[in-house]
């Protein structure tokens, strides 16, 4: 007979988190169950890009205990029109120390983790694994079909977001389908940011969207986009969902 698994610990709040999370509190949907469990979670961001900066602004805002940040790079001036933890003076420091300063002055309550490195296919699985949930930012999909293989393997829930010119889209993969399911293959002539350009405000877009599946997610709050692709044009004012079929040969969750 399987046992039931044990209730979590209750998590404790001083009298300033509580003001913090007032908001929050008040919300039939998160509540103090909710906001213990984002005080518990642990979320790793790949990638401070465009969407890496606002969403870990807004988990960090919202609670989450600890934050993971991956990414080897540092700034350029380039970044400044969309990543917006970022200031003039940070040019040429690394993205994740500045990020962690930024992050730790908004809320001293969440821990913030460093990996300045890139994730590949050899260390993927070592660094989902010590996270509860994966939000994924970056613009190569080598990294993000690795985070994929990751995230399936050790059955991580993935919150994904991409961005380019005027358009974003954000989807939830918690298995099958698998983000692999939606690009079974890279493509030929993949757009980047630096290739294609991207309108600052659309980052701001979309990454807010990402951290807000991630935080429906953690507080098993309403529908979050479990296999389905969230569309959004900016240029038009207008966004659609798509359903994401399963390849029963995907690779990866087939």
């Amino acid at each position: 007979m399987t046992q039931p698994s044990p209730a979590p610990a209750p998590v404790r709040f001083d009298d300033e988190e509580v003001e913090r999370y007032a908001r929050h509190l008040i919300l039939s949907e998160v509540g103090g169950p909710g906001q213990q469990a984002l005080k518990r979670a642990r979320v790793l961001i790949v990638g401070m890009g465009g969407i890496g900066n606002p969403a870990a602004l807004y988990l960090a805002a919202a609670g989450v205990g600890t934050l993971g940040l991956i990414d080897d790079d540092v700034v350029s001036l380039s970044n400044l029109q969309r990543q917006v933890i970022f200031g003039t003076g940070d040019v040429g420091h690394p993205k994740i120390e500045v990020a962690r300063d930024r992050l730790a002055a908004l809320n001293p309550h969440t821990r913030v983790e460093l990996f300045s490195q890139r994730l590949t296919p050899a260390n993927a699985r070592d660094l989902v694994s010590r996270f509860d949930l994966v939000l994924d930012g970056t613009d190569d999909f080598d990294t993000r079909l690795a985070v994929n293989a990751a995230c399936v393997a050790e059955k991580r829930p993935l919150v994904s977001g991409a961005l380019g010119r005027w358009s974003g889209q954000v989807g939830v993969f918690t298995g099958q389908p698998c983000y692999q399911c939606l690009v079974p293959e890279i493509p030929p002539e993949a757009e980047t940011c630096a290739r294609v350009g991207i309108v600052g405000a659309l980052a701001g877009v979309i990454g807010t969207m990402a951290a807000l599946e991630a935080i429906k997610l953690i507080t098993q709050a309403g529908d979050p986009l479990e296999g389905r692709l969230l569309i959004y044009d900016g240029l038009k004012g207008a966004s659609r969902v798509a359903r994401v079929a399963a390849d029963p040969a995907c690779p990866v969750c087939g």
